[in-house]
């Protein structure tokens, strides 16, 4: 898995990327049971930027969020299914709730979030304060992880 770094080979990366003159944008999130709605959110946050880099809660992470029974695949599993896409240069995973600390580490020039999470965006002020941007994306209307676990569930 190629694309995937450690918290240390990333900031390194980050560093080369901006000394060659690349725009790096950043997004993150549990992303189990990839959905076309990750994908399309995915795509669109690489459309403005030359290095798109995706952050992974790990799972003790996505258990503190989504509870007990989550995720359903695992890091390294979701890990690999996310560099595997087109869209995305660079994978790497975080324990905290948020990645604020990560981004504040990478410092990347553009900060994409669904627009579900617009009252709250871990790392905004870092992002703004080193002269980058924050950006909200639509969601997918009928995409959700959590539902396509409900449903999975209820199915007799």
């Amino acid at each position: 898995m190629g694309k995937f770094y450690d918290r240390a080979s990333l900031v390194a990366a980050r560093q080369q990327w901006k000394r060659a003159g690349k725009r790096v944008v950043f997004t993150n999130g549990c992303y189990d049971l990839l959905h076309p709605g990750h994908i399309r959110l995915l795509e669109q946050a690489r459309s403005l930027g030359d290095v798109l880099i995706l952050a992974l809660n790990s799972d003790a992470s996505v258990r503190k969020i989504k509870g007990p029974l989550r995720p359903v695949l695992p890091e390294q599993e979701r890990a690999e299914v996310a560099a595997a896409l087109a869209a995305v240069d660079a994978v790497t995973l975080f324990d905290e709730e948020t990645p604020r600390e990560l981004i504040a580490e990478v410092l990347p020039d553009v900060l994409i979030k669904g627009a579900d999470w617009a009252h709250f965006i871990a790392g905004r002020e870092e992002v703004e304060a080193a002269g980058g941007q924050v950006l909200t994306v639509a969601l997918e209307p009928g995409y959700s992880t959590t539902g396509m676990v409900e449903q999975i569930l209820s199915r007799p």
